[in-house]
């Protein structure tokens, strides 16, 4: 089942259950897809269905830690459960040994020797990630890797 045709099931299914929050998220999921395969007039893949859902998670973050800054843990707690339901959708994140061995990999493969390399590195990490791996924490690991 493609990862679209399961948001679409999820919506009916917490439609049918009740369960308002998951319902307000997975709708403005499905617009915000929507939206990009009518900008780009072609049908959308599931590769960029993870970028927007990564994107949607990443904004969710975001306005969490702005609340929690505020002191508004109502909105907080909010948010984080948007993020927690979207995560849902990801594939599971590498564990830093894991992609501390894969950018390695690809630095060498790259031939990467200094800090300014690091562009072609993340580049070659963001094509071969696929959605499971966190990118700021890739980001660190190749900025200590390069600046040996």
């Amino acid at each position: 089942m493609s990862l679209l045709t399961q948001i679409q099931e999820d919506i009916k299914t917490a439609l049918r259950s009740g369960e308002r929050l998951k319902l307000t998220t997975l709708r403005i999921l499905l617009s915000v897809i929507k939206k990009r395969e009518k900008d780009t007039r072609q049908e959308i893949t599931e590769d960029a269905i993870l970028a927007i859902i990564e994107k949607q998670v990443q904004l969710r973050k975001e306005a969490a830690e702005i609340y929690q800054a505020a002191d508004r843990l109502e909105l907080f707690e909010k948010e984080n459960e948007e993020a927690t339901i979207l995560q849902g959708y990801l594939p599971e994140k590498l564990d830093e040994l894991e992609l501390t061995k894969i950018i390695e990999t690809i630095i060498s493969n790259t031939g990467a020797e200094t800090i300014q390399d690091m562009g072609r590195v993340m580049t070659e990490l963001k094509t071969r990630s696929q959605g499971s791996i966190d990118m700021k924490q890739a980001s660190g690991i190749v900025r200590m890797l390069l600046s040996r």
